[in-house]
């Protein structure tokens, strides 16, 4: 039997969201074992505490450099949103375990992930890492025979006492059998791989490092670019022995890789086709939607859509705030453009990835507000 509960509301009220989180504690990260990572460098999450049947509290230390999640040209620096949500599937992860009683021996499923970042000033990169508290609620909670077999989770995001977005995660629990039949129906009967005998990366020249965002070419993940009149395309680039990426061996493609890869052309098109900097193009907005594992051994085909850019003090166009949780300001003095990735293997889609990126006017256009 399975059973869900109802999705409570995100907290839109910022000021009374951000008093609601009491001190959290950063001094330590928690067991790796509890958010599935092997290096003690990867671990993010440093505290969580139960408030209530359906909600806990989460505390993330963001670093402040960082040989992947570090390597940007935005300028000024700002804290990664990927690593922000990389804390929020720590705490998902970890909160599974701890709370809920998911087997250290179940397999997790990532079914989809969003970011609206609504506050990106205070995600700027200062003298000390930042404290990323997470008020997390559980939206859904699935369950058969006793067991929890998946969590949906709702997350209010602060740093330094002040909201700066929301974030969701899904996650599907199986045990060891029932995700190995679940793979091998997938692959048609066939064993499953390990990425720690695959190539070390992907055949193909990667894309020069700047087009993407990044200074180091071990992070670019996309090779043999192409630019069509509404948006781009690139075959993505598997980085089997990247520290972070590939943490440990994996079966198939992690979705913070196809992720990664998504962000990437995203930028790409945005530069090619708005002439919009990768050093002054922030990522404000991410939804991610997967359907199917993605195959270590299959070529995997990303494809990027740019919509309408819209101009400082222009309203956003209806589709342009992702799940429709929280809308920037009309006259924030930004120029935004959504842009839509689809990641394909043989035809068939493994995600949908709609990125909202940004780009700010000077600080002093802006009042200074970059540092308020």
């Amino acid at each position: 039997m399975t059973t869900a509960t109802a999705a409570p509301e995100l907290h839109t009220d910022i000021p009374s969201a951000a008093a609601r989180i009491p001190a959290l504690d950063y001094t330590r990260t928690v067991d790796r074992l509890l958010v599935h990572r092997d290096a003690l460098g990867e671990v993010f999450l440093t505290d969580l505490q139960q408030i209530d049947e359906g909600r806990y509290l989460a505390g993330a230390q963001l670093p402040r450099s960082h040989a992947y999640y570090g390597d940007h040209l935005l300028r000024p620096e700002s804290y990664d949103p990927l690593l922000v949500l990389e804390a929020c599937r720590q705490a998902g992860l970890a909160g599974a375990h701890r709370l809920y009683d998911v087997s250290a021996h179940s397999k997790f499923i990532l079914t989809h992930l969003s970011l609206d970042i609504v506050r990106p000033e205070r995600l700027g990169i200062g003298p000390a890492s930042a404290q990323l508290a997470m008020d997390v609620t559980i939206a859904s909670r699935k369950e058969r025979e006793g067991r929890v077999t998946g969590l949906d989770y709702l997350f209010t995001l602060a740093v330094d006492g002040t909201v700066v977005g929301t974030a969701t995660l899904g996650l599907r629990f199986k045990t060891p059998n029932g995700y190995l039949t679940l793979r091998l129906n997938n692959r048609n009967g066939m064993a499953l791989p390990t990425s720690a005998t695959y190539p070390r990366s992907t055949p193909g020249t990667p894309i020069p490092p700047h087009l993407v965002g990044r200074a180091n070419v071990e992070n670019v993940l996309l090779v043999e670019p192409a630019v069509t009149h509404a948006g781009s395309s690139a075959l993505l680039r598997v980085p089997a022995r990247h520290a972070s990426l590939f943490d440990h061996p994996q079966d198939h493609l992690p979705g913070m890789v196809i992720a990664e890869g998504a962000r990437q052309l995203a930028l790409f098109a945005t530069l090619e086709l708005h002439g919009m900097s990768t050093a002054k193009t922030a990522v404000t907005g991410i939804d991610i939607r997967f359907t199917r594992f993605g195959e270590l051994e299959d070529e995997t085909v990303l494809t990027a859509e740019t919509g309408v850019r819209t101009a400082p003090g222009e309203a956003p166009a209806e589709h342009y705030t992702l799940g429709g949780v929280l809308e920037l300001p009309d006259d924030d003095g930004t120029e935004r453009v959504p842009v839509r990735v689809e990641a394909r293997q043989k035809g068939e889609v493994l995600c949908v990835a709609t990125f909202r990126l940004a780009r700010s006017r000077p600080a002093d256009d802006r009042g200074n507000r970059s540092r308020a």
